[in-house]
């Protein structure tokens, strides 16, 4: 592939598998609240917070970490004015004292906090205004989780981004990406150049995984598999990217690696394939290479989709794990495009119904039809071209997926939206 893009692939591995506490949505509004805090500088009587629909539907049942178990978005914007350190950016509430936690309570419970529904363009939206006694402040992110643009202090505007893109327009551009480069480039790609952040990526998410295994988290939905299916390498591969759900969902303090602003979403694109090369005794090479074609297929497939919608991520990533489990088993690159269109013909219909426990059972469904799709080509078996939403060309069904998700699951959106609100 061309110098270029590959340096472009290789950045936008480095934008997107970035570490963070908890589920991001909440943890979004923790880091407005944070920086709203740091430009209002003044002890605060009352708090105003905007936010578009799929803020809401994410941030409803997951429990925010370090705040003792609280959930929803008042408890989210505590935490970032209590405890927030901003520069730490999706980590911003990962160092909270037992004091702090004690400190949010009270803060909570004497302090306004006015939520404001608003219709936006974008999917991602969240406004937070503080008002204190001599001052008051707004700080805006849109488009994606970190993206700061807009603030206001006292009615004079210090910083304004103008338009921003739900395509994340100052994000390296992810149009670059196809199956074909993907494959290439994982295949060609000086290990060196990625193996920091890859191999993050396997300590932070493996570690969060066995946790769940491990204790009393969300739904036990890895430990079910487990104990109802038996340790063969496929359930071990949707066990463990399901535990590492059921902690973050429930609370858990521990950072993971995020995949296209998501958690869940980094770890089912990882954690099956990590499973897979520790039970056939890859090499940390091989099992880096694989990571890269999950991970960028995850994104790929996002790319069409947007940051939050009513199509579940978890889809995405758990047809980019079943490409890399193909390419780590010695898949080329017509076993990757097989892989992709077989596991998308068969789960993509699953809804996005906000961030909770039940996100680790979608995972499980979803490394389930990756892996399946694999299979299926392995054993000469295939959907084809004209059958349902499937596409000759594996870019062709891509799109479809990514124009059903973008555009025909609009209202199915702001109907699971009104439902979740009732």
């Amino acid at each position: 592939m061309e110098e270029k893009n590959y340096r472009h692939y290789i950045q936008i591995l480095k934008e997107e598998l970035v570490p963070a506490m908890g589920c991001t949505e909440p943890i979004a509004l923790a880091y407005c609240a944070s920086k709203c805090r740091d430009v209002l500088d003044d002890d605060i009587v009352k708090a105003k917070v905007k936010v578009s629909g799929n803020i809401i539907k994410n941030v409803k049942s997951v429990v925010v970490p370090n705040t003792g178990g609280l959930k929803g978005i008042p408890s989210s914007i505590g935490a970032g004015v209590v405890a927030g350190i901003t520069e730490n950016v999706l980590e911003v509430i990962a160092h909270v004292t037992d004091q702090q936690k004690k400190e949010m309570q009270q803060w909570l419970s004497r302090t306004p906090i006015e939520i404001i529904p608003i219709e936006s363009e974008y999917a991602l939206d969240i406004c937070v205004e503080l008002i204190g006694q001599n001052h008051r402040a707004k700080v805006r992110i849109a488009g994606f989780h970190t993206n700061i643009v807009y603030i206001e202090k006292d009615q004079e505007v210090l910083f304004q981004m103008g338009v921003v893109a739900s395509t994340d327009q100052t994000l390296t551009d992810r149009s670059l990406l196809n199956i074909r480069d993907i494959y290439e480039f994982a295949k060609n790609v000086k290990i060196e150049e990625v193996q920091d952040i890859l191999q993050r990526q396997i300590d932070y998410n493996y570690a969060i995984a066995c946790e769940g295994l491990k204790n009393d988290w969300g739904a036990h939905i890895g430990q079910i598999l487990l104990k109802t299916y038996g340790d063969d390498v496929k359930v071990k591969a949707k066990a463990y990217a399901a535990a590492g759900s059921d902690a973050r969902m429930s609370g858990c303090e521990m950072p993971v690696i995020i995949n296209s602003g998501s958690g869940n979403q980094g770890m089912t694109a990882s954690l099956p394939v990590i499973v897979y090369a520790k039970e056939y005794h890859k090499s940390q090479e091989e099992l880096y290479r694989a990571l890269i074609v999950s991970n960028l297929c995850t994104i790929h497939q996002k790319t069409g989709i947007g940051r939050l919608s009513a199509y579940c991520g978890a889809v995405s990533a758990g047809i980019g794990a079943g490409c890399g489990i193909a390419y780590l088993l010695g898949g080329d690159y017509e076993a990757l495009c097989h892989t992709m269109v077989n596991g998308l013909a068969i789960v993509s219909g699953i809804i996005c119904d906000g961030a909770k426990p039940s996100c680790a059972g979608k995972i499980a469904a979803s490394v389930d039809a990756g892996i399946l799709g694999y299979y299926m080509y392995k054993n000469g078996c295939e959907f084809k071209d004209g059958e349902g939403l499937v596409l000759k060309g594996v870019e062709n069904t891509i799109r479809n997926i990514g124009q059903l998700s973008r555009e025909g699951m609009k209202e199915t959106d702001k109907e699971i939206i009104k439902l979740m609100c009732r």
